[in-house]
C-alpha cells in the first residue's frame, strides 16, 4: 500500500517503456525527446516492438546504436500488456519507477521531468495524465473533436484537463514498480482496457492513483471511420472483459453506451410497431443535435459530423461489449455441459 510517511519517494533511474507496433511516423521523435530527458534525469528506454513492418525497427536500431541507454525487445505476443510486463521483468529490479510511453502520442519535452516531480511530491503509487486528441487530416480531426467532447468520452476524467485529484483510473504515465509487481503487472490476456483493469487491482490492494494537472498527452486518433469503429469495438470488448473478470457493475455512462446496440436491434421491429424504434431514434437525435451544437459553438461547419461519428463509436463499443459478454456466456455453458 501507499506509504504516507515516506516524503522522499526515493527514485532510482526510471525505466521508460515504449510498447509499439508500426509507429515509424512517431518513434524517432519520441526517442529524440527521451534521449534529452535521460541526459537530465538518468534512466533507460526500452522499446518493445510487436512485429512492425513499416520501418519502426530500423529507426529504433539506429537510435540504439547511437545511444546504449536505448534497447529494443521483440514482443511475440504483440499486445501492450505483455510488452510492458516483459520490459519490467528484464529490468530485474534496477528501477524503482516505470514510465509508460505510448508511441501513438505526442509528449511535452518536460513530460518525464514533471512525472518524477509528481512522484516525489504526491502521496500516490501511480501518476496518470489527461489525454487530449488531435488530428491533422479531415477525418482524423473530426474523430479527435468527438473524442475530446463528452459525447465521445462520456465525461471520463482523464479525457478532460483536470485540476489534480485522486481517481479510479487514468491514462497510464508513471507507476512504482513495487506496486506494479505486487498486483501482478498487466493482465496479458487483455489486449485492450488493460490499464483500467490494472487500476482496479491497484485500488483493491489499497494503492492510490493521482491524476495530475501538471502535464497532458496528445493522442492521434485513427485517420478513418472504419479504423475508429474497429478500435471502439475492441474498447467495448475490453471493458466487458474487465467487468466480467472482477464481477463489477458498469457505471451509468458505460451502461448508456452498452444499450446502443440492443436499441438498434430493437428498432428493426419498427415495422411491427413504431414504439420499438423510439430508443434508437432518441439516441440518434441526441448525437445529431450535439454535433450541430458543437459546430455552432465553435463556428466550424465540419463539426456537424461529430454526431454521426459519435454514433459509429457508440455502436461499435456496444457491439464489442455484447460480443464479449455473449462469448463468455457461451464458453461458460460449454464448460458446464462437458
Amino acid at each position: 500500500m501507499s506509504d504516507l510517511t515516506d516524503t522522499t519517494n526515493r527514485i532510482a533511474d526510471p525505466l521508460i517503456v515504449i510498447p509499439c507496433l508500426n509507429e515509424a511516423m512517431h518513434i524517432g521523435t519520441i526517442l529524440s525527446q527521451l534521449r534529452a530527458a535521460m541526459d537530465r534525469l538518468g534512466g533507460r528506454v526500452v522499446v518493445v516492438d510487436g512485429g512492425s513492418t513499416d520501418g519502426t525497427i530500423r529507426i529504433v536500431q539506429e537510435c540504439a546504436a547511437a545511444d546504449d541507454r536505448i534497447a529494443l525487445l521483440h514482443n511475440s505476443d504483440r499486445i501492450q500488456s505483455a510488452a510492458i510486463n516483459m520490459a519490467v521483468a528484464m529490468d530485474d529490479g534496477r528501477a524503482t519507477h516505470l514510465i509508460r510511453i505510448d508511441a501513438h502520442c505526442a509528449y511535452p519535452d518536460d513530460y518525464c521531468d514533471i512525472l518524477l516531480q509528481q512522484a516525489r511530491s504526491v502521496y500516490a503509487d501511480s501518476i496518470v495524465v489527461s489525454m487530449v486528441a488531435q488530428g491533422d487530416k479531415r477525418v482524423q480531426r473530426i474523430n479527435a473533436a468527438t473524442q475530446n467532447a463528452p459525447i465521445g468520452n462520456g465525461g471520463s476524467a482523464h479525457r478532460n484537463v483536470p485540476s489534480g485529484a485522486y481517481v479510479d483510473h487514468g491514462h497510464h504515465a508513471l507507476i512504482k514498480i513495487a506496486a506494479f509487481q505486487a498486483v501482478g503487472g498487466y493482465d496479458p490476456n487483455f489486449a485492450h482496457n488493460e490499464d483500467a483493469e490494472l487500476d482496479y487491482r491497484l485500488r483493491q490492494a489499497g494503492y492510490r492513483i493521482w491524476l495530475t494537472a501538471a502535464t497532458v498527452v496528445t493522442y492521434f486518433p485513427r485517420p478513418s471511420l472504419m479504423a475508429a469503429g474497429r478500435q471502439y469495438f475492441f474498447y467495448g470488448a475490453g471493458r466487458a472483459s474487465n467487468l466480467l473478470k472482477h464481477r463489477i457493475r458498469p457505471r451509468i455512462r458505460q451502461a448508456k453506451v452498452m444499450m446502443v446496440a440492443p436499441a438498434v436491434l430493437l428498432a428493426l421491429l419498427g415495422p411491427v410497431h413504431w414504439l420499438f424504434a423510439i430508443p434508437a431514434a432518441l439516441w440518434a437525435a441526441y448525437c445529431i443535435v450535439t454535433g450541430l451544437r458543437m459546430a455552432w459553438e465553435q463556428r466550424d461547419l465540419m463539426l456537424t459530423l461529430c454526431g454521426p461519428v459519435a454514433m459509429i463509436m457508440h455502436f461499435s463499443w456496444s457491439l464489442g461489449f455484447w460480443q464479449r459478454v455473449l462469448r463468455s456466456t457461451t464458453n461458460t455453458r460449454s464448460q458446464v455441459t462437458q
